[in-house]
């Protein structure tokens, strides 16, 4: 797979070990279809990197001095929406997952992930798809779990611009169902799936499925179980 103008996905590796930049340089170097086109060694280099490189992802750590991972990512999808964030974390991190989300990450990749799963992962965010794993998902809706008394009006208003059946792909969406699974739990083709995500992007004016995840539970129509 390529980036959607045919060339290779162009990829910018920011984190304070250098052997972890390394590391992905070289693991990322053996893939035809992506290209390390920099790298930083904190927030602030990151941003300026982004700027200079116009990357199509951006591996990103959290913790690093200086301007941290989550400031980092806010300015870099703020200052140009195209590019998708790709957050590197530990189990130990998982507290940041709600606060790397909300400043515009697309998804988030153990830091002990093997080759193929690096390669995979670049591609599934390069296409605009969201990268979320289990372990990520159960830490995410705990944290709406402990802010569930935050104010949701104005964003319940905006779920009335959905269709019936697009509220329950939101839905399921945020459970962490792919498009294959909604697929089978609502009995209609993958294809149909795909056109409701689209649509429900659209209408809530929202950049891929981890942001959806997000807004369905913050406008309180997802709740997590046991709340």
């Amino acid at each position: 797979m390529t980036s959607s103008s045919g060339r290779p996905i162009r990829v910018l590796i920011v984190d304070d070990q250098a052997m972890v930049r390394q590391g992905f340089t070289v693991l990322l170097g053996t893939q035809p279809d992506i290209e390390v086109v920099g790298d930083a060694k904190d927030g602030e280099g990151g941003v300026a990197r982004a700027a200079e490189t116009a990357p199509d992802v951006v591996l990103m750590d959290i913790r690093m001095p200086g301007i941290g991972g989550i400031e980092a990512t806010e300015r870099i999808t703020t200052a140009n929406p195209d590019i998708r964030v790709l957050v590197l974390t530990t189990f130990d991190l998982d507290e940041y997952v709600y606060d790397a989300l909300r400043a515009g990450a697309s998804g988030f990749l153990l830091k002990d992930a093997s080759s193929e799963q690096l390669a995979e992962a670049v591609r599934v965010i390069a296409a605009g798809d969201a990268l979320l794993a289990p372990v990520i998902t159960r830490k995410l809706i705990a944290e709406f779990s402990r802010l569930d008394d935050r104010p949701r009006a104005p964003l319940k208003e905006r779920i009335g611009d959905l269709t019936e059946r697009e509220t329950e792909v939101l839905a399921l969406i945020a459970q962490g169902l792919s498009n294959a699974e909604i697929s089978k739990h609502l009995f209609v083709a993958e294809q149909t799936v795909k056109t409701h995500v689209g649509r429900i992007l659209v209408k809530l004016g929202l950049r891929d499925r981890t942001q959806a995840a997000v807004f369905a539970y913050e406008s309180g129509l997802v709740r997590p179980a046991g709340y």
